[in-house]
């Protein structure tokens, strides 16, 4: 079998493809990160990916650096604006405020779902008013049984209490 080459055009769409890739995420990629990343959205193959970062690095449009045998690649930070060290500060401070923001709000939600789970775990009113009739129905038969037993003639005296007691006695 042959294998099916790429034509330029589709190279250079990788390359397009990865530049603006490289722009945006603006950190250092290997050609594995990168069709890793674009693979699956991009549909790009691995020797696509490789030719076109090469090619984009010999042409000077990212810069390249070797660790051994693999090589990082990553756009170049001239074409990015310069920031004065006041804007550094003041995005750091928002940063701050922001990362305060979020641990409020975190903890505000936190107290409202235990909130939450409090009350889907207690009774609404229909079903307190229903617990509130069963019980009244069980406590107005237990009365009604308390009395029968009361009023009922045949009772144990004491005396035949203390007898199955000493029959109880015998008998162990």
């Amino acid at each position: 079998m042959s294998k099916v080459r790429e034509s330029p055009a589709a190279a250079g769409g990788a390359a397009a493809i990865l530049l603006r890739y490289l722009r945006d995420q603006n950190r250092p990629h290997s050609a594995q990160d990168a069709f890793g990343n674009l693979q699956r959205e991009h549909g790009l193959g691995k020797t696509a990916v490789v030719k076109a970062l090469e090619q984009l690095a010999q042409q000077g449009k990212i810069r390249e650096k070797a660790y051994g045998k693999q090589k990082i690649y990553f756009p170049d930070q001239d074409q990015f604006p310069t920031v004065s060290d006041s804007e550094l500060k003041a995005l750091d401070n928002e940063i701050s405020e922001l990362s305060s923001k979020v641990q409020t709000l975190q903890q505000s939600c936190r107290h409202m779902e235990s909130e939450l789970k409090d009350l889907n775990g207690s009774m609404t009113t229909p079903e307190m008013i229903k617990e509130i009739e069963e019980l009244k129905k069980d406590c107005a038969s237990y009365t009604e049984k308390l009395e029968r037993i009361k009023s009922a003639a045949n009772h144990v005296t004491p005396e035949e209490k203390e007898k199955v007691k000493s029959w109880k006695g015998l008998c162990h």
